[in-house]
């Protein structure tokens, strides 16, 4: 391609009847809004009230941060491509923006739930120690190095991805620009690049689950040591309550990045489940949950309305 700004895509969105376009748009941008003004509301509470100025918020405060671009950069133009023909097409520059982005977040993500299992461990397993092991620098370097792997990673799939030439279809079968399905469109040989997202990718992922697994294992030993009951049916909710979020953002990824060279076109339905239902499960089961970020809300919001009044 000699001039990329000439070349667009088009993305084909999720396979589903056409009938389907309103209801489906009424229900993705309801999540969607629901989305981004829970995890707003959840970064507010956490930075305002110094209650929670701790590892774990601190980290949670990421975590919303990251979902709430997570899910704005796939599903508006999802939304898009379900009301009208014209939305579905997108730049060469925007699907490389928008691959890079996706990446980037969604890698930071993973490695972030990989340091949150850790803190949680630290914070069960060595009580007494927990403070002085997750300082307040040793979470900054923790949360940065997040993110700067996120970066790296990201920077690396989009420069393998985009260095291909696209002389074929212009017709993504997705609903967003994802290495696997544009790496089918390439007019060269793509086993190397295939080889390389099972590895950067899959297996990566597949190597912070395991070590997630491991922390919850480790989790799981502390509590049983736990003599009430109570103490323990508390603690045991909360871990299997993260795991649901852990598995509905990492098993799905796990499915369609371990399969190089897939074509299932089934592979854009099971992404929904990780780049639009997690950052809203996200809010719900890390924050609105705990009694006292509830608390918080009702504080800030009797607050609002006496003002107001």
């Amino acid at each position: 391609m000699t001039n990329v700004s000439l070349v667009t895509f088009i993305l084909m969105g999720i396979p589903h009847a056409p009938a389907l376009d309103t209801p489906l748009f009424g229900i993705f941008l309801v999540i969607y809004v629901l989305t981004v003004v829970g995890n707003l509301l959840i970064l507010l509470v956490i930075l305002v009230d110094s209650h929670f100025h701790t590892p774990m918020y601190y980290f949670l405060t990421n975590l919303s941060f990251i979902d709430m671009w997570f899910s704005t950069v796939t599903v508006p133009k999802m939304l898009m491509t379900l009301v009208s023909t014209g939305g579905k097409a997108i730049s060469f520059r925007s699907c490389m923006a928008q691959l890079y982005a996706f990446h980037f977040l969604g890698s930071t993500e993973c490695f972030l739930y990989t340091v949150m299992s850790y803190d949680r461990y630290l914070a069960i397993s060595y009580p007494l120690r927990y403070t002085s092991m997750m300082s307040g620098r040793r979470c900054a370097l923790l949360a940065t190095t997040t993110w700067l792997t996120g970066s790296v990673h990201s920077a690396f799939q989009t420069i393998l991805t985009f260095r291909l030439p696209y002389c074929g279809s212009n017709q993504i079968q997705h609903y967003f620009c994802d290495a696997p399905p544009i790496l089918k469109l390439a007019c060269a040989d793509t086993s190397a690049n295939e080889i390389v997202v099972f590895v950067n990718i899959g297996v990566v992922t597949s190597g912070c689950f395991f070590l997630i697994v491991l922390s919850y294992v480790s989790i799981v030993c502390s509590i049983l040591k736990i003599r009430t009951s109570e103490g323990r049916h508390r603690a045991f909710q909360t871990c299997a309550s993260h795991c649901v979020v852990v598995l509905c953002f990492f098993g799905p990824g796990a499915f369609i990045y371990l399969r190089p060279g897939s074509k299932d076109a089934v592979d854009g339905v099971v992404a929904v489940f990780y780049t639009v239902l997690t950052p809203l499960l996200n809010p719900v089961v890390y924050t609105l949950r705990n009694k006292e970020v509830k608390k918080a809300l009702l504080k800030d919001v009797q607050s609002h309305e006496l003002h107001a009044s």
